[in-house]
């Protein structure tokens, strides 16, 4: 059994440095100067500063400020880029869409890979002279045949006559526009029009034209508010 004086040695040699070393203690002596000259070499190594140890940095109240700040400005990057390749509230204002959008009607847009198809409701940038966005519904696109058919209120696209339960009163509602209509629509091109087709300023009308889908902000997929006019508009 090793004696009290050892038990010390063992733990903190430089205690008992005037006491003769025990022979049995060489083996520990140079086990340390071995270990300590590993630390010197691997400090010298990382940072000429440390010498003996190598110790990691506690982080402080700056390295928690530092990752808060981090992870908002993080968090704030994927809302952007959410709100801008994803989805976007906008606002309705205006009777053109009634009753399927009313005005102050809440609106989420997506945009991300959208390419127009027909019936899709979508928010457009400006029309050919009309300078403000515009929300209305796409009734044929790039290639269709369109033929608008003011005498028996009918609207046919490729030669089938389209169902149209969403609108406010018949097909035109005596809206006839002043547009000359191409019977095959353009590429890059889509003819849209408002839900509400007696007040509905769109692509009957030169101020409106055919939309160029580059203008196209997005679909419109989920009034948002107000709640009681809540839900998916397809």
């Amino acid at each position: 059994m090793p004696s009290d004086i050892d038990l010390s040695i063992d733990i903190n040699p430089d205690l008992y440095a005037n006491s003769k070393p025990h022979p049995s203690y060489d083996k520990f002596y140079k086990a340390a100067e071995y270990a300590t000259e590993q630390a010197d070499s691997k400090a010298s190594s990382e940072d000429n500063s440390q010498k003996g140890f190598v110790t990691a940095k506690a982080d402080g109240m700056m390295a928690g400020v530092y990752d808060w700040i981090r992870c908002i400005i993080f968090a704030i990057a994927i809302v952007v880029i959410v709100l801008t390749f994803v989805f976007r509230l906008v606002d309705v204002e205006g009777t053109s869409m009634c009753d399927t959008l009313q005005t102050k009607d809440k609106v989420i847009v997506t945009n991300l890979l959208y390419t127009p198809r027909d019936n899709d409701i979508v928010v457009i940038s400006h029309g050919a002279e009309y300078k403000k966005p515009i929300i209305k519904r796409v009734i044929a696109t790039e290639g269709q045949t369109l033929e608008l058919d003011y005498e028996n209120e009918k609207i046919i696209v490729d030669g089938i006559e389209i169902s149209e339960p969403y609108i406010k009163g018949t097909t035109f509602s005596g809206n006839y526009g002043n547009n000359v209509i191409p019977s095959v629509i353009p590429e890059g091109k889509i003819f849209v029009m408002g839900d509400n087709r007696q007040v509905s300023l769109d692509s009957r009308s030169t101020e409106i034209g055919l939309i160029d889908v580059k203008d196209v902000i997005g679909k419109a997929q989920v009034v948002a508010f107000p709640f009681d006019h809540f839900g998916y508009l397809y």
